[in-house]
């Protein structure tokens, strides 16, 4: 099974958001958005401006599980959703995309700026999965609350969340370093 990773280095995240925002407004928000919320990529493309102006929390039935979701927008999400989205009417698709008159960009597209601009930063094994698995990385690192986490992604168990993330097999990898016969 191939997986995409998440992305490990904190300043790389951020030197990568830094430099999303200088070039593409919209880019840098879907970015940001999935590393904020862990939403997969098919339930944040989707997102109009009506769902995002002006909230604290989000709504939405997920695609993947068809379950009714709410998440708390962090106050950088909700600042950057203010400004993007306050000239804007609110039947547009928040990542919209330039062909046709109002849809939203589809997951090739989105691929296709995750990849292209992580590439750039020297990162590879990424796709638009790596956004969900970045905030499970870190939010895992700096809270070590799996359970919390397990939650937040919708998982069965903790082993789950810790495979997800790969924090089982930098453990793994890890102990087998340091094992010697």
């Amino acid at each position: 099974m191939n997986t995409v990773d998440p992305i490990r280095d904190y300043r790389k995240l951020k030197d990568i958001e830094e430099y999303l925002k200088r070039t593409s407004e919209r880019n840098w928000l879907l970015f940001i958005t999935g590393t904020n919320t862990a939403l997969r990529i098919s339930d944040i493309l989707p997102l109009k401006v009506r769902d995002v102006r002006n909230k604290q929390t989000l709504t939405i039935k997920l695609e993947k599980t068809e379950k009714v979701h709410t998440i708390q927008l962090n106050k950088k999400l909700r600042k950057a959703f203010r400004m993007y989205c306050k000239d804007k009417p609110p039947d547009e698709y928040v990542f919209k995309s330039r062909i046709g008159k109002n849809n939203h960009i589809k997951r090739g597209q989105a691929y296709n700026i995750i990849n292209e601009t992580c590439l750039m930063f020297g990162l590879d094994n990424i796709g638009t999965h790596t956004l969900r698995k970045t905030y499970g990385y870190h939010f895992y690192e700096l809270t070590k609350d799996v359970a919390t986490l397990q939650a937040i992604l919708g998982h069965r168990s903790p082993t789950e969340t810790l495979v997800y993330i790969g924090k089982h097999q930098e453990s793994v990898n890890k102990s087998m370093d340091s094992f010697e016969l």
